[in-house]
């Protein structure tokens, strides 16, 4: 099994995307190589054995990450997407970004009431879309375990958004 740091290094930086002053941490590079994700899997999925029935993974690298996450699990995924991206009857929520703002929704029928879910992105920044993303699971009575990434930028105080939900991440850049 590869070493946390080992996958920290197969994190690409990529400066001033997708605008001037914002650092992108692209996971490209880590997801591209079996090993590493496949670790990166396991280290995801191994504090949630027995503790979750449904992923919810967040459009777009949520679905990258959480799919696999569902499989290892033992447990279905339904998805956050962009409005108008889902056929069947959704809710939604907005929020803003560091950068902007957007939404998401999900299927009215996507988690049944009293669920256990586990939230997952690829980032943790501001908080914005994971919280957007709690509130969707919340309006349909599912019970929130953790929200799971992959990096987690600490400076930009997302964890802080979203307490009392408990957050869990692999990277942290401070």
């Amino acid at each position: 099994m590869m070493e946390l740091n080992e996958l920290r290094r197969l994190v690409r930086d990529i400066p001033d995307f997708p605008k001037p002053g914002i650092m992108f941490r692209d996971i490209t590079p880590l997801i591209g190589n079996a090993r590493a994700f496949a670790a990166l899997i396991d280290m995801m999925a191994e504090p949630f054995l027995g503790q979750v029935d449904t992923v919810l993974g967040i459009e777009s690298r949520g679905f990258i990450v959480g799919a696999p996450v569902a499989y290892r699990l033992g447990v279905g995924l339904t998805i956050a997407r962009k409005p108008g991206k889902l056929p069947f009857h959704t809710i939604g929520e907005t929020y803003d970004l560091e950068y902007g703002s957007a939404g998401l929704e999900l299927h009215e029928d996507g988690l049944v009431r009293g669920a256990r879910v586990l939230i997952v992105d690829d980032l943790l920044a501001t908080g914005g879309t994971a919280e957007a993303t709690v509130r969707l699971a919340q309006k349909l009575q599912a019970a929130i375990v953790s929200c799971a990434f992959v990096i987690e930028l600490a400076a930009l105080g997302g964890r802080q958004r979203l307490a009392p939900v408990q957050c869990f991440s692999l990277i942290r850049y401070d």
